[in-house]
C-alpha cells in the first residue's frame, strides 16, 4: 500500500483533480506501480491498476501475487469495472486485492470477489 500512496503522488489528474495510485506485486517478487493518467479528451484516459499491469508486462512478468490501490476518498477506491478484468487476466483465483483511502481506511477482498464471473479464455475455446 505504501507504494501505491508513493505513485498516486506522480498521477496526472489535472481535469477531476483525482489521482489514484496502484502497486502489483508480481510471482516473481517483482513490483509494479502505476498511476492514472487524464487526458483531455476524457475516455482516453488511463487507469492506475492499468499502467501497473502494462509495467509488469515490459518488466516481463505475468502473473500479479498482489495488488494494492489508493485514492483520496471518504471510502476504499474499487478498481473501475475494466480493471478488475484487467487484474482477473493475470491473477490466479486468490489473489488479494487491497483498496484503500488516503487516511488509512482498507477494503481488502480476493479478485473472485470482485469480479466474480470475469471473461476469460477458456470461454473462447471451442
Amino acid at each position: 500500500m505504501e507504494l501505491a500512496v508513493e505513485a498516486r503522488e506522480r498521477a496526472y489528474a489535472p481535469y477531476s483533480k483525482f489521482k489514484v495510485g496502484a502497486a502489483l506485486r508480481a510471482a516473481s517478487g517483482k513490483v509494479y506501480q502505476g498511476v492514472n493518467v487524464e487526458n483531455a479528451a476524457y475516455p482516453e484516459g488511463t487507469c492506475a491498476e492499468a499502467g501497473a499491469i502494462a509495467a509488469m508486462i515490459l518488466g516481463g512478468d505475468t502473473e500479479i501475487a498482489e495488488v494494492a490501490v489508493v485514492g483520496d476518498a471518504p471510502a476504499p477506491v474499487t478498481p473501475c469495472g475494466g480493471c478488475r478484468q484487467k487484474i482477473a487476466e493475470f491473477a490466479p483465483r486468490g489473489v488479494i486485492v487491497t483498496m484503500g483511502t488516503m487516511q488509512g481506511g482498507e477494503l481488502v477482498q480476493r479478485i473472485e470477489e470482485l469480479i466474480p464471473h470475469a471473461f476469460a479464455a477458456a470461454q473462447m475455446e471451442s
